[in-house]
């Protein structure tokens, strides 16, 4: 379901039409197929718990991802520029495998190391992608480094950036390799209030947007390669770089490992949190920012009429029932697939309120309930090798593993 400018959505059980399939495209199990509407309770039914895995105090965690080397370890990036590993086998925190702290601003509340991504692990390699507010000029930048290395820090490579000096929130950040093989980004507005610098609309910016690349290759002098396939590959005047726009900060996205669709969690200005899901091989979507905020029009002056923006496929009131929504993850662990597989799930910052979503009819409607609260600001969500789900909070820094419960 898809709106034109000025549509006021009178319900959150959305779905999100697609815009066509890349030729070659292979037919994937969306979350929702009759397979699992049948092996799971009602969404209501369920409740998630958070239990605390490690002693350790990390400092201000901001990422935590599956390491891709076979050793189930989990890789958690801390906001001052260290990235360390957990063993979930023996519940311990080794010490820092990355140390950039001497290169990363992190003064402001919404900067610093901000999204790590290990390289696929059919490449065999021991590369991590970072992403991080820079400190000579606080641009958002993206770099990979060989963990390998006798000094993995000294093997930055980078890779992009991005001009993010006038203020220093909605940096954005996070990190994925897609189903493609190819590295998504995120990156926010450029920050102020109300998108000032009018990012999000605009394709000649890398504000406010969801990027996707090839870095398996080099084109030119430029260190990665922009997909052909990419929406705005051959437009005049855009960056070719451009998988989706209309995003406000787009602090946390993920992909859906069984049906490959992508999540992502927009904060919001002051009015609604939103999250989003793009289906597997749409390109171009437009959320709408800063035309609009959620389901709502936030500067109509901004509006184009012949834009369609997408609909959101869960809306909450800030200030009501949270500050800044948190992207989570599809579960599609063992553990607990009898009663949650496909469910997807996102907290807030602050109320520690946890949301469940999923579809029943493949993608078109959505159900979404609260299934209780996590301990209080969840930055993160991350899965490990065998897809069970855990979570970092910011202060006072903590890992922890989620359960799922049902009230029957």
């Amino acid at each position: 379901m898809r709106r034109r400018t000025g549509t006021v959505l009178l319900s959150l059980l959305l779905g999100v039409a697609t815009l066509g399939s890349p030729a070659g495209a292979e037919p994937t199990r969306e979350t929702g197929s009759p397979t699992a509407e049948t092996a799971r309770p009602d969404l209501t039914e369920l409740n998630v718990t958070a239990t605390r895995v490690d002693t350790d105090r990390l400092r201000r965690p901001t990422d935590i991802t599956s390491a891709s080397d076979g050793s189930g370890r989990m890789l958690i990036a801390e906001k001052p520029g260290t990235v360390r590993a957990y063993d979930p086998d023996s519940g311990t925190m080794g010490q820092p495998l990355l140390d950039i702290t001497n290169r990363v601003e992190n003064a402001g509340n919404e900067q610093g190391l901000l999204g790590i991504a290990p390289s696929p692990e059919d490449t065999g390699d021991d590369t991590l992608y970072a992403a991080y507010t820079r400190a000579s000029d606080a641009a958002v930048t993206l770099s990979r480094f060989s963990l390998a290395a006798d000094d993995p820090a000294a093997s930055e490579e980078v890779l992009l950036s991005q001009p993010h000096a006038e203020h220093t929130n909605h940096n954005g950040g996070d990190l994925a390799f897609g189903p493609d093989g190819f590295l998504y980004m995120g990156i926010g507005d450029g920050g102020g209030a109300g998108d000032p610098l009018r990012s999000g609309q605009d394709l000649g910016t890398l504000l406010g947007k969801i990027l996707r690349i090839d870095v398996s290759r080099q084109c030119g002098e430029q260190p990665y390669c922009v997909p052909p396939d990419n929406p705005f590959a051959y437009t005049p005047d855009a960056r070719g770089e451009i998988w989706s726009y209309g995003l406000r900060n787009p602090w946390r996205f993920s992909f859906d490992p069984e049906g490959r669709s992508l999540w992502i969690a927009d904060v919001g200005q002051g009015s609604l949190e939103e999250v989003n899901r793009i289906p597997q091989g749409v390109r171009g979507q437009n959320f709408g920012w800063s035309c609009m905020e959620g389901t709502e029009r936030f500067a109509p002056d901004r509006c184009d009429p012949a834009a369609d923006y997408v609909e959101p496929v869960l809306t909450y009131q800030t200030s009501v029932e949270g500050c800044a929504v948190i992207g989570g993850r599809v579960y599609r662990g063992e553990r607990y697939s009898d009663i949650a597989d496909g469910t997807y799930l996102a907290a807030d910052y602050c109320s520690a309120n946890v949301w469940g979503l999923r579809s029943d009819d493949g993608g078109h409607t959505y159900q979404s309930a609260k299934l209780g609260e996590l301990p209080i600001q969840v930055t993160a969500f991350g899965a490990d090798s065998s897809g069970e789900l855990y979570v970092v909070n910011d202060l006072p820094g903590m890992l922890y593993r989620l359960s799922f419960s049902t009230d029957s």
